[in-house]
């Protein structure tokens, strides 16, 4: 509970070229949590895109409310983690729901998951129950597929899906990783599980069906691959 008050929830969405994306993703969020009755805000953390997204995100501050929908955007791209410390100095929730703007996750199972057993974080999986992957070509389901095996064999996590971008944290939880974290990019989502396996945190799973972006392309790329390697091995031998 929040400060002896009803929960609420403050969802971290950082974004970069999100434009078509953005006002469906925030409408779904927005409906999602009026028909859940939970208390909400979405902070909309643009990294200076260039097609407009931000124009987007000051229309969408004036349909919803700026109590409701809060942007807090930054000059360029400075990294995922980053996004996330930027955006929690602005979040009034005790939960806090990290996730992309590309319209490949959903919300409410979440919150029912945290009140089930009363976890520090709940984490998307899509490896485990009946998760699974919607239009990714075999390339990218190897590389996913791989990047997780290796992860499992080196790190051992206690979670079974460490690459994934959707999870609700205790907003003191989170803030407790974020000073433990040191990656950047796609390698902070795996060590945030492993320093919260360390730190004795609870990790609840749901598994959750990942359907590939509606609009835009995937930022995953070589530059991405290789830092996620050399982050696991940072991980593996520093933890």
């Amino acid at each position: 509970m929040a400060a002896g008050g009803p929960d609420r929830f403050s969802v971290l969405l950082p974004t970069y070229n999100e434009r078509e994306n953005l006002p469906l993703v925030v409408w779904l969020l927005v409906r999602t949590f009026q028909q859940s009755g939970n208390n909400f805000e979405i902070i909309i953390i643009d990294d200076g895109s260039p097609d407009g997204t931000q124009e987007v995100a000051e229309q969408l501050e004036k349909i919803y409310g700026s109590d409701k929908i809060l942007l807090r955007p930054r000059p360029s791209k400075l990294g995922l983690g980053t996004a996330y410390i930027h955006g929690m100095k602005h979040a009034t929730g005790n939960f806090i729901v990290i996730m992309d703007a590309d319209l490949s996750h959903h919300v409410s199972w979440y919150f029912i998951k945290q009140k089930e057993g009363n976890f520090d974080i709940v984490s998307g999986t899509r490896y485990k129950g009946n998760g699974g992957v919607y239009g990714w070509d075999l390339k990218r389901k190897l590389i996913s597929r791989g990047a997780n095996f290796l992860t499992q064999v080196l790190l051992r996590p206690g979670a079974s899906d460490l690459t994934g971008s959707f999870r609700l944290y205790r907003k003191e939880v989170l803030q407790k990783l974020m000073e433990k974290c040191v990656s950047k990019g796609y390698v902070f989502q795996m060590e945030m599980i492993v320093r919260a396996r360390q730190l004795g945190y609870t990790i609840g799973e749901v598994p959750i069906t990942f359907v590939d972006r509606v609009y835009g392309e995937s930022k995953l790329g070589g530059n991405e691959i290789v830092s996620f390697l050399k982050g696991l091995l940072t991980l593996f031998a520093t933890t």
